[in-house]
């Protein structure tokens, strides 16, 4: 990129250009600029400031058309003007101008016929570090011949001083203006807002064309058979779908067209607080020269305290998919066979795992319950409930039954078996129940994967009206039952029917006099 093409985009007088800068050169830049520490495994590790998380309230999008008829506004999706946006893309130019710039050019998606091409400039190494991470690092060919279709400005020093006069939520801005195909980004240093700020834009462009963007994870077994994981962050997608036995296809981000399913990215964004070598290897050994470290504690020199969580509970990695050996070359895969719900559930009232019907998969994919994890957004310190459409609504630009019809097709058509795990706690709510172990939901995952699941027997639960297996492999059977693993059942029945009621009320949304998706009666029921 020249410099003429930056003052085409509006930053003047910019010093030098570091243009596609290799990983050892991004590593010698971020630790000669001070931007990182060095880890004794060759890691870099940065803080993020105070921002530690998204900021998902500062997300807007620019109301124009013709993008406006199809962007669901609301809560998620909020509306600013084009005249706004012009202000505060001033404040991101006159930011990146007159420095030294980074400039990352990738690919988002595996599918040729899917792929974006996105450019991300930022006055930071480690940004660019940490974009080269996670997106597809084209080859040296096709950088020749490189053409965005989209640019990110990242101009995080930078803060919207007017912020209340524009009517906003705070001084900093995630602003997206799709006719125009830029997006900049203000106020918040965390490279989470870089990543998830495309994959909402994927999440706008696919389903127009008919196709299915997911927030998910993607293994596939030697037999060819593919999985999907679906969830929030902190439920475990990265973890569960790391698999020593299974190609690691990526860890959170995917489409599924006509010809199956593909990764977005070409890197893995894991959770590493308690990181432990022993019970999560290829993560932890991925951890090394080219990986970052986000807002971990280290002692001595250069150690990694994994168990410390006091700068946060989101600390986090990012490294290219080529650290997990396992993993699958081409990013992608046929079309699954088995469908995974993962759920964090803060109440300790759903089973471990449970087979779901088609109607009970749209109802629980519509639902999107689980807990935020402590740190991965603003002001979550603890667990909290919450209900999520698709397990990913602050990245859906359109309406969630958009997403739901394009899977419940799909399913269908693919004959798919889809599972909910609960990866959240058991014997008792956040606070008195313990987490599951990784131990027991891998065995889950596994008999899933393997089809012993199907030789179980099965009852179905009252209330929630799960199929929930008696006994599968070395669990505890105590474990399968949650209302046995409650010291009180008469406190599990109250916490079951509060959370069932949470259910009702959240589904409410989706029963509407001319909806096609009110699955409500593959909810729970509340008896009287």
């Amino acid at each position: 990129m020249n410099l003429t093409e930056l003052e085409d985009i509006g930053i003047k007088n910019v010093g030098k250009v570091y243009h596609n800068l290799s990983y050892d050169e991004l590593i010698k830049h971020e630790l000669e600029n001070g931007e990182c520490t060095l880890t004794k495994k060759g890691a870099t590790a940065v803080d993020t400031g105070i921002f530690t998380g998204r900021s998902p309230k500062d997300k807007y999008f620019v109301n124009a058309d013709p993008s406006n008829k199809y962007i669901a506004w609301g809560d998620v999706n909020k509306k600013i003007s084009a005249e706004v946006f012009a202000e505060l893309l001033a404040v991101a130019q006159e930011q990146l101008s007159n420095k030294d710039l980074y400039i990352t050019d990738v690919f988002c998606g595996a599918s040729a016929a899917s792929k974006k091409s996105i450019r991300f400039i930022s006055e930071i190494a480690w940004q660019s570090h940490f974009v080269k991470n996670m997106f597809i690092r084209p080859t040296e060919s096709e950088l020749e011949v490189f053409n965005s279709d989209f640019t990110v400005l990242n101009a995080c020093k930078a803060v919207n001083e007017k912020w209340e006069e524009h009517g906003m939520n705070s001084e900093v801005f995630v602003l997206f203006d799709v006719e125009n195909n830029i997006a900049i980004i203000g106020g918040t240093w965390y490279g989470g807002e870089m990543k998830k700020g495309i994959f909402s834009m994927m999440n706008y462009w696919l389903p127009l064309e008919g196709k299915l963007a997911m927030h998910c994870s993607a293994n596939v077994g030697k037999d060819g058979d593919t999985a999907l994981f679906f969830g929030l962050s902190g439920t475990g997608k990265t973890t569960l779908s790391t698999d020593p036995h299974r190609a690691l296809i990526g860890d959170d981000e995917h489409g599924w067209d006509n010809h199956g399913v593909f990764n977005f990215e070409g890197g893995c964004y894991a959770k590493v607080i308690n990181l432990d070598e022993k019970s999560e290897p290829e993560i932890y050994n991925a951890i090394r020269a080219g990986a970052l470290l986000e807002n971990v504690v280290m002692y001595g020199e250069g150690e990694v305290d994994y168990e410390d969580g006091s700068k946060t509970e989101n600390t986090r990695a990012s490294y290219p998919i080529e650290h997990i050996e396992n993993h699958k070359e081409s990013l992608s895969a046929g079309h699954p066979k088995n469908i995974i719900f993962l759920t964090a559930d803060a109440f300790g009232v759903l089973p471990p795992v449970s087979k779901l019907t088609k109607e009970q998969a749209m109802y629980y994919f519509l639902s999107g319950y689980t807990a935020k994890v402590a740190g991965t957004e603003r002001g979550i310190t603890e667990p909290v409930a919450t209900f999520s459409s698709c397990f990913g609504e602050a990245f859906l630009p359109l309406h969630p039954t958009v997403y739901a019809k394009l899977l419940g097709d799909k399913i269908d058509k693919h004959g798919v078996n889809v599972y909910l795990v609960n990866t959240g706690w058991a014997g008792g709510p956040y606070g008195i129940g313990k987490r599951m172990s990784i131990k027991d939901t891998r065995a889950c995952i596994n008999a899933v994967l393997d089809g012993s699941i199907n030789e179980s027997e099965f009852i179905t639960t009252t209330t929630f009206r799960l199929n929930v297996p008696t006994t599968l492999g070395d669990i505890n059977p105590k474990v399968l039952s949650p209302r046995e693993a409650w010291s009180d059942v008469n406190e599990f029945d109250k916490a079951r029917d509060k959370l069932a009621q949470m259910f009702i009320d959240n589904f409410k949304k989706y029963q509407t006099a001319d909806s096609e998706f009110d699955y409500s009666a593959a909810g729970p029921k509340i008896e009287s």
